[in-house]
């Protein structure tokens, strides 16, 4: 039973995910995501990561969304599709090998449960909540790789020369309204 709960988990994870990456509006996009760091939260509760649950629900899914709803609010929505830094086959391989490296990792510890004892921290981190470190790893590496995206916005020669010729126009306009009223 347990197992149908990872499962459904993992599933609505996966469909948030997805629909946060073909939305064309950047607010849905960003709740799909708080979406996702909240079934990830429950994810993590489920599997004994108390400490870890409670950061990424109070950063994933509060923090982060917070801050992109205001940034949204303040620069307002870009319709453009910027080209992206990372090549599509590069991103599906980047995802495909760290959902391996999860299931991987996951895989033992629904095999063989970890007995409770007592045990030194290094011990929990990297042996027993290995696949807690590595969801944060991956978390901070998705993050930094979100930041690039949205910070690598690249101006096209061609929007720049309309812009300038824009304003040229524009100064035009204005020099010829003053000149005939100076003559009037």
């Amino acid at each position: 039973m347990e197992s149908l709960y990872y499962l459904l988990l993992g599933l609505g994870a996966s469909v948030c995910a997805y629909r946060a990456m073909i939305s064309k509006h950047l607010l849905p996009s960003t709740l799909y995501l708080a979406g996702v760091s909240a079934l990830v939260t429950v994810t993590l509760y489920l599997l004994g990561a108390y400490e870890v649950a409670v950061i990424e629900l109070s950063v994933g899914a509060g923090l982060v969304t917070v801050l992109l709803v205001y940034v949204l609010s303040v620069i307002g929505e870009d319709v453009r599709d910027p080209t992206s830094i990372v090549p599509k086959p590069l991103a599906f391989l980047l995802v495909a090998g760290i959902g391996g490296l999860a299931i991987w990792m996951a895989y033992p510890l629904m095999i063989h449960p970890n007995a409770n004892g007592d045990v030194l921290l290094a011990d929990v981190l990297w042996k027993h909540r290995a696949l807690d470190v590595w969801v944060q790893v991956a978390l901070i590496f998705s993050g930094v790789m979100g930041i690039l995206g949205l910070l690598s916005e690249k101006t096209h020669q061609s929007e720049i020369h309309a812009h300038e010729n824009q304003v040229v126009n524009e100064e035009q306009g204005i020099a010829v309204q003053m000149e005939e009223e100076l003559h009037i």
